[in-house]
């Protein structure tokens, strides 16, 4: 069964107390059944639209809704007062603050408090939307442009690795090889030598070329840093089963993708902590728990995206400090997420992150 998003948990629950206060309402007014039917309706009306419609329409929807009651009766029940203050926020456009209009005229033509208290809270949860989405905007842009005022730092740093890399080649190891040459000529070549004489000059030849060997090492890591970036573009989860297939390649182990609830457009830089989440537990599951088969879920709802990763290994062999679970969390943190990892309840580890969802609009 496909869990309820956190907008339909609250909207089923605003719509069942909406209904109960509008029937106790009723009931103590005496009216009559067609009356009463009539009321408990428009009551849900203005809460329904809230667990079953995207933001723009049930904002038209439950204003229409909240509008009609307060004129007819006039009535709005605590549910939709809420209900109505949510999907304003929630609207979060220019055009939020035109639904806050008719509670203004509703105000001044039919003064109650209700209608008062609608006309004073219904512009400024409209305002807190549009100002929460102009803050998630700013941030976007503010990462964009560190990102661009950071390439030409990465840049030259890449040039002075280059060249760093070039002078080790050229020079020191240059140097180096021709002590382990020395060495090891005077060591065959020089008449007379004690025993004690020629073992040191062996050790010597036998040091430098150690150094070299390490010289090596240092110039791959060099080169691999200065090497031009990768341009193609960033991994995203419909890489996953390119991702599980080379796991099971990797490892001869199984691993399965499940995924539930109806996929939504995700933020990339969602998409990639994500991916990333799910590479780097793979990664873990396959050195710390080799051979063990691995199960990679995805659930989507409308506010978030829950992973979780699980092997059936013997159980936790990774230290909660670890480079790989710090990395982790960093990266769920990063796009406003949480991450937990630990033993799994049913045996094996478990790594479960929860991302907001951030749908593009």
């Amino acid at each position: 069964m496909v869990a309820m998003s956190r907008r339909a948990w609250v909207g089923t629950w605003l719509t069942l107390a909406s209904a109960a206060e509008a029937v106790g309402r009723s009931v103590g007014a005496n009216v009559n059944l067609e009356l009463g039917l009539l009321i408990v309706l428009l009551s849900v009306a203005t809460t329904l639209p809230l667990a079953l419609l995207p933001p723009v329409a049930a904002g038209v929807t439950v204003t229409a809704a909240s509008v009609l009651s307060l004129a007819l009766f006039p009535l709005l029940t605590v549910a939709g007062l809420a209900a109505q203050l949510v999907v304003l926020f929630r609207f979060g456009r220019l055009a939020a603050p035109l639904l806050a209009v008719p509670f203004l005229v509703l105000a001044l033509v039919r003064p109650t408090v209700l209608t008062v208290l609608l006309a004073s809270l219904a512009p400024a949860a409209a305002l807190a939307g549009i100002a929460w989405r102009a803050r998630d905007e700013a941030l976007a842009h503010r990462t964009a442009r560190q990102a661009v005022a950071g390439a030409p730092v990465r840049h030259t740093a890449r040039g002075e690795r280059a060249r760093i890399a070039r002078e080790l080649h050229d020079v020191v190891a240059h140097h180096i090889s021709m002590i382990a040459v020395q060495a090891e000529t005077a060591r065959l070549t020089t008449p007379g030598l004690p025993a004690a004489g020629a073992r040191r000059l062996s050790e010597i030849g036998d040091t430098a070329r150690a150094g070299l060997t390490e010289m090596r090492r240092l110039l791959g890591v060099l080169r691999a840093d200065a090497a031009a970036p990768d341009l193609r573009p960033q991994p995203d989860l419909r890489q996953l089963n390119e991702l599980l297939d080379e796991t099971r390649d990797t490892s001869g182990a199984g691993a399965r993708l499940i995924v539930s609830g109806p996929p939504v457009t995700l933020d990339p830089g969602v998409e990639l902590a994500a991916y990333r989440i799910v590479q780097e537990a793979l990664t873990n599951a396959r050195r710390h728990a080799p051979g063990a088969a691995v199960d990679v879920e995805l659930h989507y709802t409308d506010d978030e995206l829950r992973v979780r990763i699980r092997d059936n290994g013997p159980g936790p062999a990774l230290p909660d400090g670890g480079h790989g679970l710090a990395g982790m969390r960093e990266r769920a943190a990063a796009v406003g997420g949480r991450l937990r990892a630990g033993p799994a309840a049913v045996g094996g580890f478990l790594v479960e992150a929860t991302l907001p969802a951030k749908v593009d609009s």
